[in-house]
C-alpha cells in the first residue's frame, strides 16, 4: 500500500479539535475540493469530491473514534483507503497527523498516482486543519 503523511499544529487543545474532527460532515465545509458529504447512519458516509479533474463518489466508515486521541476510517467501496488523525497535545496546542493508505492493485500505477495524490492530500490536509483552527 502506498502512504501520505501530513502533520500541523494547532493551538488549542485536542479536546477541542477532536470535536470539530468528528463532525465528518462538515469537513465539506473545510475544503473547497470537498463538495459534499453524506451521512449513511451507523458511522458511514458518502463522500462527493472534485479532484483531478473528475468527480470522485465514495463511501467509508469511521473504524475507531477515541476522543481526543484518534478518528480512524476505511473506504468501503472504490479506491481502497485508510486514514487516521491522531491527537497529542504539545506545548502549542495540538499536534494533528494525518496518515492515509491506499492500494491500486499495481506498484507502478501506486508510485505514479502517490507523486500526484501527496501534493494533493497534503493541500487538502492543509486547508481542513488550516479552516479547522479558523474555528477553533
Amino acid at each position: 500500500m502506498a502512504t501520505i503523511e501530513h502533520s500541523a499544529i494547532l493551538a488549542a487543545s485536542p479536546e477541542r479539535v477532536f470535536a470539530l474532527l468528528e463532525r465528518v460532515e462538515d469537513f465539506a465545509d473545510y475544503s473547497d475540493l470537498i463538495h459534499s458529504i453524506e451521512s449513511l447512519g451507523d458511522e458511514r458516509f458518502r463522500w462527493h469530491v472534485h479532484a483531478v479533474g473528475r468527480d470522485w463518489h465514495f463511501d467509508v466508515a469511521i473504524t475507531e473514534r477515541q476522543a481526543p486521541e484518534a478518528l480512524a476510517w476505511e473506504s468501503l467501496d472504490g479506491v481502497e483507503n485508510q486514514g487516521r488523525y491522531h491527537l497529542r497535545p504539545v506545548d502549542a496546542g495540538t499536534e494533528v497527523s494525518l496518515t492515509l493508505t491506499y492500494r491500486l492493485g499495481s506498484k507502478l500505477l501506486e508510485k505514479a498516482v502517490n507523486k500526484a495524490a501527496t501534493p494533493l492530500v497534503n493541500r487538502v490536509s492543509r486547508q481542513i486543519l488550516e479552516r479547522v483552527e479558523q474555528r477553533l
